[in-house]
């Protein structure tokens, strides 16, 4: 997981909320790996542990390069889970979270 972006969401939550969101994150760590990074962070959002990579494999998102991770991927899901927008970044150019917020309000 890539510290920067968890911290920025973080800074935004309640921003994120405010427009009627749930935010997840979802990593390929396993669960320790996971609790350890959500509590050195102190981040106070949803952070799933997929381990398996069920998730990551279902959506597509496994890094060709190394499959053991998920390529950076921001997704917004409507209420029945339909995927209303996405944004697939590379480890150095992901998506800003004002970009995120920008996109939940058009879909609001």
């Amino acid at each position: 997981m890539c510290l920067t972006q968890l911290g920025e969401l973080q800074q935004n939550h309640s921003k994120i909320q405010s427009e009627g969101a749930i935010l997840i994150a979802i990593s390929a760590d396993d669960v320790n790996r996971t609790k350890t990074t959500v509590d050195n962070e102190g981040l106070n959002y949803l952070v799933l542990s997929d381990n398996n990579k069920e998730a990551i494999t279902a959506y597509n998102v496994v890094d060709q390069s190394n499959t053991k991770i998920a390529r950076p991927v921001s997704y917004i899901l409507n209420s029945d889970g339909v995927v209303e927008w996405k944004s697939i970044d590379t480890a150095a150019a992901r998506v800003p979270t004002t970009t995120i917020l920008t996109e939940l309000g058009k879909i609001r």
